[in-house]
């Protein structure tokens, strides 16, 4: 698009794009405005007032040219158009300047100079550098004269006045808006604030507020999150009850296969154990990332406890050095956090024979990465691969044993309860599946 190159230059804020909104019109108004006013009414009255002291000017050529010598023309002028307040003298031609004289910003000097050079017979040059005073020089019969008169009665008297009263009261208004905007805006800044707080698994207190339509969105969201929060709640009691139910009937099946024989009890017993293992899979995925409150935690100390705990339990893994400089905490759930670390590393060893487990930390985002030997995951079914109760193992090692399918989904549950996200990719180390966990600080 023709505009398309603006985007990089616009504000990204919705306040900064809002002030833009504001102060655009106002600030080409005041350009409008001061352009019209410099070269109709300002330029219109200079010019009047030049056509005026050139009547004047004309008045006096008349009475020097009565004069019967140079050095009389000013006593002559004088005695005759004392009124005038108009000083003339005779000078040398060697002393006429090269030409008209004025300073950058003198506008209405421009105007004059313009007008005197089109309707003064005899103009040289017209000097405006100093201070209040206009010195004319113009030839006569007897010689070249220099006529100096006040600045005031060929300018008009502080033309900057409206400039000032224009930029002055544009600036008071503008501050004005900008304070009403800001209150229009703070409704919004809360609504967003709620919003990623909830999106990143925390509840913080809202109250619709703002305009009508602010808080007609705000009651929205209020009547989202309550629907989201009924559903995950009623989720997690189903689940936890229907989990909770069936572990009495594993309890006598369990004590009645112990009273078997060996060699009849063996295989019953391993799909006890199974089912018992699914069950707890469930619970896992029932409880998600609400376990626990948000709390400052050094992500380093908590990977590090959390790949003891996998060595302890007699998995191949290992933690490698931390990457990059960044220190300092993050806000995590942490039986969370721990739960999806567990689940990764409990896949990676599952279909791998090791896994290295690995932690970014930098300024702006926190990254855990989990790595096996495996065999990965297709491209093209790692969209499948997280969905809950789905099962890869076609496309896996089958002698692992197989899961429930909830491994992945119960992390990218706790990945986006903390306003980040679960990235599958292939291991380039390891040449298996590579896990990562990304949460923005």
């Amino acid at each position: 698009m023709f505009f398309a190159w603006l985007k990089r230059y616009m504000p990204r804020g919705i306040y900064g794009r809002a002030a833009l909104i504001l102060l655009l019109p106002v600030v080409i108004l005041q350009l409008v405005v001061t352009v019209i006013f410099a070269q109709r009414n300002y330029e219109g009255v200079t010019t009047q007032m030049t056509t005026t002291v050139l009547r004047e000017v004309a008045l006096v050529l008349d009475v020097a040219a009565d004069a019967p010598s140079p050095d009389r023309i000013g006593p002559l002028v004088d005695a005759r158009l004392a009124p005038l307040e108009m000083r003339v003298v005779a000078i040398d031609p060697a002393d006429l300047p090269a030409g008209s004289r004025r300073t950058w910003d003198d506008y209405s000097g421009r105007v004059m100079t313009r007008i005197f050079e089109d309707k003064l017979p005899g103009f040289r040059a017209l000097d405006l550098t100093r201070s209040g005073r206009v010195q004319l020089f113009t030839d006569t019969d007897l010689g070249p004269i220099q006529i100096s008169f006040d600045r005031r009665r060929i300018s008009a008297a502080n033309p900057h006045q409206l400039f000032v009263y224009t930029f002055t009261f544009g600036f008071l208004m503008t501050l004005i808006s900008f304070v009403y905007l800001r209150n229009q805006l703070r409704p919004i800044k809360r609504l967003a604030r709620a919003a990623e707080a909830f999106g990143r698994g925390r509840h913080i207190p809202y109250s619709p507020a703002g305009a009508v339509e602010l808080r007609a969105a705000g009651s929205a969201f209020l009547d989202m999150r309550a629907r989201i929060e009924r559903q995950i709640e009623q989720r997690t009691l189903m689940l936890s009850g229907v989990s909770h139910d069936l572990r009495t009937p594993l309890t006598r099946m369990r004590l009645g296969l112990s009273m078997l024989e060996d060699e009849e009890a063996g295989p019953l017993l391993q799909d006890v154990e199974e089912m018992q293992r699914m069950l707890d899979e469930f619970l896992d995925f029932a409880k998600g990332a609400a376990e626990g409150e948000p709390e400052k935690l050094d992500p380093h100390a908590l990977l590090r406890a959390a790949v003891g705990e996998a060595q302890r339990a007699g998995r191949n893994v290992t933690l490698l050095e931390a990457e990059g400089d960044g220190t300092g905490s993050v806000r995590l759930r942490k039986i969370a956090i721990l739960r999806a670390v567990d689940n990764l590393i409990s896949n990676a060893v599952r279909y791998g024979a090791r896994a290295e487990v690995s932690v970014l930390l930098t300024d702006k985002t926190l990254r855990i990465r989990v790595e096996d030997d495996g065999p990965g995951i297709p491209e093209a079914r790692r969209a499948e691969a997280v969905r809950p109760f789905s099962r890869l193992d076609p496309s896996r090692n089958q002698n692992k044993g197989s899961g429930v399918g909830l491994g992945l989904a119960i992390a990218t549950d706790i990945a986006r309860a903390h306003g980040g996200v679960l990235r599958l990719g292939t291991s380039e180390k390891m040449g298996g599946l590579r896990a990562d966990i990304v949460i923005a600080r």
